[in-house]
């Protein structure tokens, strides 16, 4: 069974181009485009890994990762991959202390690679599908 991943960005270009590149390699993708409607989809859904913006509308990405934090959830939700054009190092370090996994700079990766990240991350995760 393919790998289901959630997909939260406001950018359609960046939302579409992963969507399409993931579902190429395999997996099944969800996609929402601000952060109220991703943090449902992660508290209702079931998912193997999460791809989170941090800039985006009704709820950031750190504010996404607070909440799930807060509620003892992020384990529980698979692993999450933050996807950013900032590149704060004290944004980024926050996000990393409420437990994201893994963050970069979506200038830095192409998506090839963030299929390849996606791979490696799913399977050094022990509860990954």
């Amino acid at each position: 069974m393919a790998s289901s991943l959630l997909l939260i960005d406001d950018d359609l270009f960046i939302r579409e181009l992963y969507e399409e590149v993931l579902k190429s390699a395999g997996f099944t993708v969800e996609t929402h485009s601000d952060g109220k409607a991703g943090l449902a989809a992660i508290e209702e859904g079931s998912h193997d890994a999460i791809l989170l913006d941090v800039m985006m509308p009704q709820i950031d990405g750190i504010g996404i990762l607070t909440m799930l934090f807060e509620k003892k959830l992020i384990e529980k939700k698979g692993p999450i991959i933050l996807l950013t054009n900032l590149v704060n190092d004290p944004v980024l370090q926050q996000a990393k202390r409420l437990g994201a996994k893994a963050v970069y700079a979506k200038t830095d990766i192409t998506p090839d690679q963030l299929v390849e990240i996606v791979n490696n991350l799913l399977k050094n995760t022990p509860d990954a599908s």
